[in-house]
């Protein structure tokens, strides 16, 4: 039975409404339920909260209880960046993987399947799909998150993806606007900046997001970059300009508007979660996503708190925080509206994706292994979007098909030394991620190269590097399905 506060005044219940928060724990704390009796709208889910399909629904039913159009919102975009199978790695191929096939019935195909699971797990908004367009190859943050470097093949699977999710009933959130391809700063880090004309902005990362509202997008995520051209002082999210100027006015956008973390350090580590969220409201942002590392009632009492000051001080126009708190509930009574769809399930699309997007090279004198090899894994570090607990790789699904497979993970200078050491006389299947962006990776493959030029080399990347070893074997990306589809070549199966 929901429970409403009784004696909490309106411009409170807005102020709580425009918040996504996050919590530890798989089951809903109790200060949790009594801030969705006071107003909040929404609930922010990550890999913490989620242990199983049965848990996660029983979570959500969970706050249904309390209130029963409540947004329960997710950052699932399959691939690398999973919440529902971050233990395991993820049932589907991520963008880069979809876009290497080209195929836009496959994305919808696969945006489908994945919306149908959110779906039946109560789920309803999903943070994705990311419309960046990576342009610069050197990109820390997005890489493989995004569907490629070419604006027409992006547009077209972002406009695929936001129709396949949410003809399951769940909300697509088109991010990063107005683009976070072109950048060589993560945004959780620092304030990443973008000099490029306005006419190549406009050509180039905001094609998708035209092509992600025309396909009617539910909603769309910021970006906590500089994009001068548009705004010279601040990042977008904080820019009226961008959001209400440009989003809104030229491009026609009513949807909603969802901020990246306002922990990150790119708005957090100059303006401070309670300001940023003033600021971000104020430019047109109507939620304010928070809970990736602050996820407590602190936090929520205080930019509560925050943006009923600056109503009150005249910081803020009132009319302004109603109208970002009535795009929430518009969108939580629509999630509401949706449940209930049902349609056949399709298990192995999104093994089927990643067969698809396996790009083989070399291999003229291969022969598949038939004796268990050593996996050598050259591990950079993840970037936190990622996450380093969602696994990776091709040895457990090697060791399956060829039981006694042996691994281990390896970095920095004497990577290529140790994994030659560790592999003994094993074949070895040398993984990579990005090995373009890691000069120190390079070298240790050179190393094993030269010593064993049979080595099978697998990039679970963005292969931007010339192809090497004996076999290449390009994934596109690190979900658990993209390593099976690689570890079938390795072994025949």
């Amino acid at each position: 039975m929901t429970t409403i506060a009784r004696g909490t005044d309106t411009l409170t219940r807005d102020a709580l409404t425009v918040l996504q928060p996050g919590f530890t724990g798989t089951t809903a704390p109790d200060w949790l339920l009594r801030r969705l009796g006071e107003g909040l709208a929404s609930v922010g889910l990550f890999g913490r909260n989620i242990v199983s399909p049965d848990q996660l629904a029983s979570l959500t039913a969970q706050l249904r209880a309390e209130r029963p159009e409540v947004l329960v919102a997710i950052d699932e975009e399959g691939g690398d960046v999973t919440r529902l199978e971050a233990r395991s790695g993820s049932s589907f191929p991520g963008n880069h993987a979809l876009g290497a096939v080209d195929d836009v019935e496959l994305t919808h195909a696969v945006a489908r399947e994945l919306g149908r699971r959110l779906a039946e797990c109560g789920v309803r908004l999903n943070w994705a799909p990311s419309a960046d367009v990576n342009s610069n190859p050197g990109n820390p943050v997005i890489g493989v998150r995004s569907f490629g470097a070419d604006t027409g093949l992006v547009a077209r699977h972002t406009a695929a993806y936001v129709t396949g999710l949410q003809s399951a009933g769940v909300a697509a959130c088109t991010k990063h606007f107005p683009g976070h391809g072109d950048t060589s700063v993560d945004s959780h880090h620092a304030l990443p900046r973008i000099d490029v004309p306005a006419d190549v902005l406009h050509a180039r990362e905001l094609a998708p997001f035209r092509a992600a509202l025309a396909a009617g997008t539910r909603a769309v995520m910021s970006a906590h970059i500089l994009v001068p051209a548009l705004d010279p002082d601040r990042p977008a999210t904080l820019s009226r300009p961008v959001l209400t100027d440009l989003l809104r006015g030229e491009l026609g956008y009513q949807g909603l508007i969802v901020t990246d973390g306002m922990e990150m350090r790119a708005v957090s580590g100059t303006y401070g979660i309670e300001h940023g969220s003033v600021l971000a409201v104020a430019a047109g942002a109507d939620a304010i996503c928070v809970g990736g590392g602050l996820a407590d009632d602190e936090t929520v009492r205080r930019l509560r708190d925050a943006l009923v000051a600056a109503v009150r001080s005249g910081e803020l126009p009132e009319e302004r925080l109603a109208d970002a708190a009535r795009r929430v509930r518009e969108l939580a009574e629509w999630s509401a509206g949706t449940a209930g769809k049902d349609f056949a399930p399709d298990a192995e699309v999104g093994l089927r994706a990643a067969r698809r997007a396996l790009v083989v090279t070399g291999g003229e004198s291969f022969t598949p292994f038939t004796e268990a090899p050593y996996v050598a894994a050259f591990t950079p570090v993840a970037n936190i979007a990622v996450g380093d607990e969602t696994p990776w790789g091709v040895a457990a699904e090697l060791a399956r098909l060829l039981p006694g497979t042996l691994t281990g993970s390896f970095t920095g200078e004497s990577a290529g030394a140790d994994a030659l050491a560790a592999a003994g006389e094993r074949r070895v299947v040398a993984v990579v991620r990005d090995e373009h962006r890691h000069p120190w990776m390079s070298e240790a493959l050179t190393t094993l190269l030269t010593a064993r030029p049979d080595t099978v080399v697998v990039e679970m990347g963005v292969p931007q590097a010339p192809p090497r070893g004996l076999l290449h074997l390009a994934t596109h990306g690190a979900a658990r399905v993209c390593g099976r589809a690689a570890a079938e070549v390795v072994a025949g199966a």
